[in-house]
Order: structure tokens, then C-alpha cells, then sequence
């Protein structure tokens, strides 16, 4: 099985940005499509970004396109979320997680998660 670890989260202004990153070890993440999430307190887990085995598939929540890029780099085994244009309603802990599947966006149909980092985005 894989581990992940997220990083890269913080405090930053609205309109601001930050990157993300998710470290796997144990397995090579080049054998899962992986995703982004967030949950905000009191909130649901709800899909941010995913992306395909080799990256040349990705898709996005609506409210997300245009301003957030997922992307991965296989030979580092690490997975990166790019958020710009970041809002106050953004602020949530941001997961990594992967599965075996394509194209998957609810939680369910993901095996394994990192521990999440924090976002914090003030207005």
C-alpha cells in the first residue's frame, strides 16, 4: 500500500496563493489516480481536483477551474495542487488521497489518505 503525506498549507490572504504538495512512500504513486479534497468544519469531504496516472488526464469541481492546477511528477512520487485566487470560503483541511480507479470524485471511491494539511485563507 502507499502513505501520504501532505504539505504546503497555511495562512495566506484572499487572492493569494499556495501549493500543495502529497509525498508517497511504501508504493509508487505511478500506479494510482489521485485527487485532491477539503473538508471545512461542520462540512462534508467534498472533491477539489484529480488527476490520471500519468497526468495527462485532470478534472475539476466547478468552483475550482481556472484558478487550481493539479499535477504530479512521477519520479519524485509527489502530487501538487497550485490554488490561486484563493477565497475565504477555501479554508478547510486540504487532503491527498489515491485510488485505482479513473476519474473518481466521491471520497468512497478513494483507498488511501494522507493526514491533510491546513488552509487558512483570510479575508
Amino acid at each position: 500500500q502507499v502513505q501520504l503525506v501532505e504539505s504546503g498549507g497555511g495562512l495566506v490572504q484572499a487572492g493569494g496563493s499556495l501549493r500543495l504538495s502529497c509525498a508517497g512512500s511504501g508504493r509508487t504513486i505511478s500506479r494510482y489516480c489521485m485527487g485532491w479534497f477539503r473538508q471545512a468544519p461542520g462540512k462534508e469531504r467534498e472533491f477539489v481536483a484529480g488527476i490520471d496516472w500519468s497526468g495527462s488526464i485532470t478534472y475539476y469541481a466547478d468552483s475550482v477551474k481556472g484558478r487550481f492546477t493539479i499535477s504530479r511528477d512521477n519520479a519524485k512520487n509527489t502530487m501538487y495542487l497550485q490554488m490561486n485566487s484563493l477565497k475565504p470560503e477555501e479554508t478547510a483541511v486540504y487532503y491527498c488521497a489515491a485510488t485505482t480507479l479513473l476519474r473518481r470524485r466521491s471520497p468512497n471511491e478513494y483507498d488511501y489518505w494522507g493526514q491533510g494539511t491546513q488552509v487558512t485563507v483570510s479575508s
